[in-house]
């Protein structure tokens, strides 16, 4: 019998790294305990009200390829759906969902709820415990202890956390919730390098004070919908979901600008309060406003947090101005002149560790047994912390039972381009996944996450059977669709009969358009439709490409395949100078297709250590 005190794999936090973990490893076999300090918040958003986006869309399908729970969440409690992109190739589109907030987090809690193997642990995480320098298990603050043998720590923003709203400062994880600083100081003392990021949120609007009907009229709000057939992230679905609200579109103005120049010596981020390095892809609007004078507007999008939520998300208007200046820029903006703030926006500094202390396992290379998932390892977002925290979920327990860790390549998942983009380059700002860091988008598509994934997760155990057969389903229709696609004949121009797969290569022509002429006919299934069409098109209409994408693949397989033990002694390497000595010792990386990947590492060192590599 285990108690609460013994336990296989411990995670610390409950956001969207941490409930991947835990669901992972429990469902794999392992006693979890699962460390947080209220059941209330798990799976908490504290930012924006949606799963999914533009290369985001692509991390939540493949979390869900590989049995994780964010794709099934956002399908059970989304209040509106959108496929991104769609006028541009597959290789981009990307399913996104405005989430109902507090039903993700019921939906979330409910399914780890019904897990026997998680154990909840109530309490804030003090310290990292040892023995014979691997984890041995758990200390709380209040003192009590809890034994593992393999430790998951996703601690989001709360890392020595500190929020600034103007000229306020208070220490805090997220609004109204306390920091972790002795945990923060238990891992530095572990020697990892560490650094100090920033993020922030916009403020939060009441629903009642601001009338959508009268902006829409006056045209300074356009109504956003969904789309007419919303699809869903899962792979599981048995239905469509449901598109249940609309958003509002609106835009800054100059006089939003003006008040923002007027005030910027009280901005956190421009007088010198705040050190930690924000994310440039996401400026808040102080940064858009300083940085990009001559942009006369900016877009804003009115978003609610759900369905029976009074609090609106105003997407675009992140900042840490004083909350009387805030309140003055809200009301500035057309439509918004009586709205009322229920809170205002803040801006969060916290601790993270460098990514390159860790393994392409997401465990630390210092302490064996010890992996970090989501933003600790300096990312952003919460579809990159649940990736990560499947996968550490998953190596946590492959580590308890011995076995191999799960490792997914560049080829392979947006989830391994990830992870080898952390550990190999580390962070200088908040890490945020884009199509373009995908060198092989093409082959890495929102359509196909389950025939790349599916059968990895089988492998480990985390797709069960049922899952599993209908898996085995749809593959099958695919391989059957495909062969009739290209043994059929259609006209085209009304003139000579040519193969199907040749008429598709004619960018005019879509194999929707083929099946509705009656030309050709695949089988597929209702809810699945749109993927079962998809993967079959692409595979015929890009196959010169996909040949392309994948004959470069198989050109990297062999840095990729060779292995750099671990301790080599880089420093032992005649022809290597100390700067490419120091850039390896400090990344240590595990095949020389990574070490090929460490900013300011030279080829010419590389072809060095590959040569050395033959006589270690």
């Amino acid at each position: 019998m285990i108690t609460i005190s013994e336990l296989d794999v411990i995670v610390v936090g409950s956001g969207h790294a941490g409930v991947e973990a835990a669901w992972a490893a429990a469902r794999l076999g392992c006693s979890v305990g699962l460390c947080t300090l209220s059941r209330e918040t798990v799976a908490h958003m504290p930012c924006n009200p949606a799963v999914g986006g533009t290369a985001k869309g692509h991390l939540v399908r493949e979390i869900d390829a590989l049995g994780g729970l964010m794709g099934r969440a956002i399908d059970a409690t989304g209040i509106q759906f959108k496929l991104l992109n769609r006028s541009r190739g597959p290789a981009v589109w990307s399913p996104r969902a405005q989430a109902d907030k507090p039903r993700y987090g019921q939906w979330v809690r409910t399914a780890l709820e019904a897990e026997p193997n998680i154990h909840w642990i109530i309490g804030r995480a003090g310290r990292v415990l040892l023995e014979s320098g691997r984890v041995a298990g758990l200390a709380l603050e209040d003192g009590s202890v809890h034994r593992c043998r393999s430790l998951v720590i996703t601690t989001g923003t709360f890392l020595n956390g500190l929020i600034h709203v103007g000229p306020e400062k208070r220490q805090a994880g997220r609004a109204d919730e306390p920091p972790s600083k002795d945990l923060a100081e238990s891992i530095k003392a572990l020697g990892m390098r560490w650094g100090r990021l920033k993020t922030g949120t916009p403020p939060r609007l009441a629903r009642r004070s601001i009338d959508f009907a009268g902006g829409v009229k006056r045209g300074v709000f356009h109504v956003e919908h969904g789309d007419a057939d919303p699809i869903p992230f899962s792979f599981t679905a048995t239905e469509p979901p449901r598109n249940q609200i609309a958003c509002h579109l609106m835009h800054t103005t100059g006089r939003v600008h003006e008040l923002v120049r007027s005030s910027i010596h009280q901005s956190p981020l421009f007088n010198g309060q705040i050190a930690g390095i924000g994310p440039r892809y996401c400026p808040s609007l102080e940064d858009k406003v300083m940085r990009f004078p001559d942009r006369e507007r900016h877009q804003l999008f009115l978003e609610p947090e759900g369905l029976d939520v009074e609090e609106i998300y105003v997407n675009g208007f992140s900042m840490s101005l004083p909350a009387q200046t805030q309140e003055q820029l809200v009301h500035a903006l057309p439509g918004l002149e009586s709205a009322e703030i229920l809170r205002p926006g803040y801006a969060v500094e916290y601790d993270f560790v460098q990514p390159t202390e860790l393994r392409s396992s997401l465990e630390t290379h210092r302490v064996p047994g010890l992996f970090f998932a989501g933003q600790i390892n300096g990312t952003s977002g919460y579809e990159e912390a649940a990736g990560q925290g499947l996968l550490a979920g998953i190596n946590a327990t492959q580590s308890v039972l011995g076995c191999e860790p799960l490792v997914l390549g560049r080829n392979e998942a947006y989830l391994g381009i990830m992870v080898d983009d952390l550990i190999t380059r580390g962070c200088l700002e908040p890490y945020r996944m884009f199509t373009s860091r995908a060198e092989y988008r093409l082959l890495l598509r929102t359509d196909n996450a389950d025939l790349r994934l599916t059968p990895r997760g089988r492998r480990i155990g985390l797709v069960g059977d049922d899952r599993w057969d209908r898996f085995e389903r749809r593959r099958a229709r695919f391989d059957a669709n495909l062969d009739r696609l290209q043994r059929s004949w259609v006209r085209v121009d009304g003139g000579a009969r040519v193969p199907a797969s040749q008429a598709l290569r004619r960018p005019e022509l879509t194999l929707e358009g083929l099946i509705a002429a009656g030309d050709v006919a695949i089988e597929t299934v209702e809810n699945d439709r749109l993927l079962d069409v998809t993967s079959v098109q692409t595979a015929v209409k890009y196959e010169g490409y996909l040949v392309r994408q994948e004959q470069a693949v198989t050109r990297a397989q062999g840095a990729e395949r060779r292995r750099i033990p671990e301790g080599f002694p880089f420093e032992r390497v005649p022809g290597l100078s100390r700067e490419m000595v120091q850039r390896f010792s400090e990344t240590r990386p595990e095949t020389l297709g990574q070490a090929q990947r460490i900013p300011g590492v030279t080829p010419a060192a590389v072809a060095v250590v590959g040569a050395y590599l033959d006589r270690f």
